[in-house]
Formats: C-alpha cells, structure tokens, sequence
C-alpha cells in the first residue's frame, strides 16, 4: 500500500481517534486536529514520529487556512483529508435557541468547509487527493429531537455532492462518510442537549432521549471497523461518493430514501402540473 500523508480534524476521542489510529496502523502519516495541548501529546504518542498534533479551532478560517498550509510545509503534500470535527445537538425544534443551532452550523457545516478548501488549491494543483467528511446518517434520514443536527448533516451531504462533481476532473474524490450509532461518547457526554421547556412534546421526546442515554456506551458500531473501512476505500480505484457505517444506518437510511421515493411517486401528477407548456428543461 502506497504510504499516504492524512489529515483528520477532531482526533481526541470518538470515531476521529478511530479512523486516526487505522491509517496510522496502515502505515500512513497522520496529521490530527485537537483542542489542548494534553490531547496534542497523547495522539503524537499513539505513534511518534507518523502522528502530528495541531491545536486548531475549526471555525477559525483563517487558523484552518493557516494550518494546512504549514502542514504541506513541513510534513508534506496531504493525500486524504477527512473533516471530522464536529458534535451533536439534541433538542425539540421549538426548544432549541436559535444561537445553538448557529452554533451547530458554524462547526458541523462552516468548520467542514473551511477545512476541505484550504486542502483542495493543493490537491488541484497536485492532480490528485481525497477529500472526506463525516456527516451521518442523520445526514440522509431525521428523527425527532435532532433537527438542527440533521440539518447540518443534510447541508453538508449537499455539498459534498456537488464539491466531487466540481472536482472529478482533476482526479480527486470526494466521499460522505454516514456513520450509524458507534460506540463512542457522541451520544453521553459528548452530546449537546438543548433545555426542556415545552411539556407537549414530553410523550414523543422523553422516550426518545432516554432509549439514547440508555444506548451510550453500548452501541452496534465498532469504532476501530469504520476506521479500517475508510482506510480501504483510500485502496480502490473508484471510491463512493457515499459511505454508509453500520447495519443500523444501513435499515434507517434505506426506510428513509424509501418514503421519500413513494411521496416524489404519489404526487408526481400534481409536480407536473406546475411547469409551463413549452420551457428549458435542466
């Protein structure tokens, strides 16, 4: 296997930390994003010498910016970059304060873009790269309780599909990565929840939440098998555009793709009815 340098923002704990150590095991170099100097020094220690830390603040563009440019610097030209970084926000719609789904754009959304576009000038020029992003399965389905996550997920699945068209012709690839429910802290203390203040949601939600709490630190997903399956899809010729994590994602995912078929089916005749008799067709 072609020794590759990586770039994963958000490598201190959770799926980062997973797909960090699997191309470290790979034998690549890893350039890890974290927030403090101790987590700094214990992801250089998982291999010295391969694993570079960086205390980098996702929504500071110009830090991200700042940071890949000295990365292609001084460890060298990246190959894969994966933009990790990121957190829940639990909460009804109508609960949660508009600043806390900025909040959740501003890293989930804004934090991904600035890190694939600092990378992407290079890998043009280069020719070559693979650019990946952790959304979710949340990204292609939604539940209740997690409409601003989704919808930060959605917004970056939309991108992520436009950018790999944009960028097919200069031989990078672009891959959304749709991890189910993994055995990490996403879902305990990871989580951001917004307060409770609307009793009428309480016989939807509360179930909801609790069946979550209960299920953190017992989920399906291995964290180490999603890091040695976006190690493998770096291997192949033609990666996916889409990378489903887990058999749950895989049943939620396929539920969700499926209504949304049968509504577009159910009203196809209403949709027709709105076009002019003669027009451009896209």
């Amino acid at each position: 296997m072609e020794k590759r340098n990586w770039l994963i923002t958000g490598v201190s704990t959770g799926l980062g930390r997973a797909f960090a150590q699997a191309a470290l095991a790979a034998g690549h170099t890893v350039i890890g994003t974290v927030r403090s100097e101790k987590d700094l020094r214990a992801f250089e220690e998982l291999r010295p010498g391969h694993a570079h830390g960086r205390i980098l603040d996702v929504t500071d563009g110009d830090a991200v910016s700042g940071a890949v440019a000295e990365v292609e610097r001084n460890v060298g030209p990246l190959d894969v970059v994966v933009a990790n970084a990121g957190y829940g926000l639990e909460g009804i719609f109508e609960e949660t304060p508009l600043a806390e789904v900025r909040r959740q754009f501003e890293v989930n959304v804004f934090g991904a873009v600035a890190t694939l576009q600092a990378a992407l000038p290079h890998m043009r020029r280069r020719r070559r790269g693979h650019l990946m992003a952790v959304t979710s399965m949340g990204g292609l389905m939604a539940v209740p309780g997690m409409s601003a996550y989704c919808g930060s997920k959605f917004a970056l699945e939309g991108i992520l599909e436009a950018l790999g068209k944009e960028v097919a012709q200069f031989g990078i690839h672009v891959t959304a990565i749709e991890p189910g429910s993994f055995r990490t802290d996403w879902a305990g203390r990871s989580m951001a929840r917004a307060a409770r203040t609307v009793d009428d949601y309480d016989e939807l939600f509360t179930p909801i939440r609790e069946a979550r709490q209960k299920a953190s630190g017992n989920q399906l997903g291995n964290p180490a098998k999603a890091g040695e399956a976006v190690v493998h899809i770096t291997t192949v010729e033609q990666p996916p555009a889409h990378l489903v994590l887990g058999s749950d994602a895989l049943r939620l995912v396929t539920a969700a793709r499926t209504a949304v078929d049968e509504d577009i089916r159910a009203w196809e005749t209403l949709s027709r009815t709105t076009d002019f008799a003669e027009g451009a067709q896209l």
